[in-house]
């Protein structure tokens, strides 16, 4: 069964970020709060993670979506092949905010998720819980939405529904207070402009 980790979302205590990063360093996957939604997570680089992350989703890992949630921009300009410079100012204007920007990827990107598919989603989020995840661990950690429940708001807000419905699997719920409905604003930069391809709740 997962543990139900609660954390403080304002001043997160040092010892539990631990024992969460321990888990990710394992391969483990964690269901954490950002600044939108609630979603699953777990290191970039734990092939285990990530094929418990598809399973749970029922997708293929070769036709999966993934974001990269990064420390910083200088951490997740390593995984974009290029970044035009209007693009980055932008970045640099909304992060760290509820932002997605879809980049060309760059062959830092873990060859386990170098598919086909050769973009990558980059986001920086202001949420401390999964910011200092992040900085404990030494590099990003993915970020998948959680399977969609029709009508069923509750599953999606409340981490001890979370832990109810997922908790025989994944290893960690991470209590950050009941999460936000809103998405983020995804943003597709791969042609070089800069065009919303989905509205969420961050505004350019």
């Amino acid at each position: 069964m997962a543990k139900l980790l609660n954390i403080n979302p304002y001043t997160p205590e040092e010892r539990k970020l631990d024992e969460a990063v321990k888990v990710l360093k394992k391969g483990g996957v964690i269901i954490f709060p950002t600044d939108t939604v609630y979603v699953m997570g777990c290191s970039i680089h734990e092939r285990k993670g990530i094929e418990k992350i598809c399973q749970i989703k029922g997708v293929k890992l070769e036709k999966s979506l993934f974001t990269f949630i990064c420390q910083n921009l200088s951490d997740a300009a390593k995984y974009a092949k290029q970044i035009p410079n209007p693009v980055f100012k932008v970045m640099k204007r909304v992060f760290p905010g509820p932002f997605t920007f879809i980049l060309n990827a760059s062959a830092e990107v873990p060859r386990i998720l170098q598919y086909k598919r050769k973009t990558i989603g980059l986001r920086i989020t202001s949420h401390q819980i999964p910011a200092l995840l992040v900085e404990k661990l030494g590099h990003p950690m993915i970020s998948s939405s959680l399977p969609e429940r029709e009508l069923e708001i509750e599953y999606s807000t409340d981490p001890s529904l979370m832990e109810e419905e997922y908790g025989k699997i994944v290893d960690i719920v991470i209590d950050g207070g009941i999460g936000d409905i809103g998405e983020t604003t995804v943003v597709d930069c791969t042609e070089g402009e800069i065009e919303v391809i989905r509205d969420g709740i961050g505004e350019l």
